[in-house]
């Protein structure tokens, strides 16, 4: 339980970032779809496993939507987020090796002013079979998010993916994100 505290408090920031920062108008078609290949390396527990990411984001998502998902989370927590996160268009794809994929409802794009591009998406995490049935402590972390950090350099491209976790409020009122696993480092990252 420690573990999952310490973990939970060193990505709080990372929350307020993915769902409250915007820079973005309305949602905006792109003009050619964008895809991105990566690795996802397993970190501490995980540490050895290896594993390919990839996306395709069709569009971005809009203030209006971003709202949206703000009222639902204050609303109804974690499970108004997961129901509002099911109810949104796809604005693209994810998969993962191993796995047929699913789509993504949140997606944006905010550019740096020294030139790298930050990509934050968030989705709805799809539970297996076994999880459900099971009813184990993996179901209650529905939410799935990826950060990645598009430099001018392409060797030095990042990245961050959060496979299974769930948002919830802190005794400070600050939003934070509870994760049932280690975030996994995604490098090798390649945007076509």
């Amino acid at each position: 339980m420690r573990k999952l505290i310490k973990v939970s408090l060193m990505i709080t920031g990372v929350v307020s970032l993915m769902l409250l920062t915007n820079r973005l108008g309305p949602a905006q078609k792109l003009p050619k779809h964008i895809y991105v290949q990566a690795t996802a390396m397993g970190t501490s527990t995980q540490m050895g496993r290896v594993v390919s990411v990839n996306l395709i984001i069709e569009e971005l998502s809009s203030d209006a939507e971003r709202a949206g998902l703000l009222e639902a989370f204050q609303q109804k927590g974690n499970e108004g987020l997961v129901n509002a996160l099911q109810k949104m268009k796809s604005k693209g794809r994810m998969s993962i090796t191993g796995t047929l994929g699913y789509d993504v409802a949140y997606i944006k794009l905010f550019p740096q002013p020294d030139g790298t591009t930050i990509l934050r998406m968030v989705t709805d995490r799809p539970l297996r079979f076994g999880e459900v049935w099971a009813d184990s402590r993996t179901s209650d972390y529905e939410v799935s998010g990826v950060e990645l950090i598009i430099n001018k350099d392409k060797k030095k491209h990042t990245g961050t993916l959060y496979p299974a976790c769930r948002l919830k409020m802190n005794k400070q009122n600050e939003l934070e994100l509870e994760l049932y696993q280690n975030p996994w480092k995604l490098v090798n990252i390649m945007k076509r």
